[in-house]
């Protein structure tokens, strides 16, 4: 469980702000929920599972909420490697298959409906990768187990409840 906190504070220096600024909300298997008030946002996100090949940098994905912004549940994976501009960037749980809007680096849902798509299989699911084509030719593939998923999302959910 503490090796699973340190892995998923080193995902979240990957973001922007300072890591002092997050507050945790919980860790919840392999998903941990936290929030930035001075942004203000709440987020659940988990790291990638090693898988073999060369990473360029740690993968996350993260269901993000910005309050004041009227943003919720807004699915965002960083992946392991950068992509090469003509390679999709693909979600995969539970046998449904979602193409995201990505550059070099990351994903998003291409919208609203798409996110609540994902979620709703991220919530019934156990596992889910995420997949796309190198620079190099060479595929990548993040792995993410789901356990825990649903509680960091609703946790994150709760924690912005509070920041509007």
């Amino acid at each position: 469980m503490r090796k699973r906190f340190i892995l998923l504070s080193l995902a979240l220096t990957a973001i922007s702000t300072p890591l002092a600024a997050k507050e945790s909300l919980g860790i919840f298997n392999s998903w941990g929920a936290f929030r930035d008030a001075e942004i203000p946002r709440c987020y659940a996100i988990a790291e990638s599972e090693e898988i073999n090949g060369k990473a360029e940098r740690k993968s996350f994905a993260s269901i993000g909420f910005w309050p004041k912004r009227k943003i919720r549940r807004q699915f965002h994976v960083r992946l392991s490697r950068d992509r090469s501009s003509n390679s999709r960037v693909i979600v995969s749980i539970a046998g449904r298959r979602f193409q995201l809007t990505a550059n070099r680096s990351d994903g998003w849902s291409q919208d609203k409906r798409m996110d609540a798509a994902i979620i709703a299989a991220i919530r019934s699911s156990t596992s889910m990768t995420v997949e796309s084509v190198g620079r190099d030719g060479k595929s990548i593939v993040d792995a993410y187990r789901l356990r825990g998923a649903a509680t960091a999302i609703d946790a994150a959910s709760l924690g912005c409840s509070r920041l509007r």
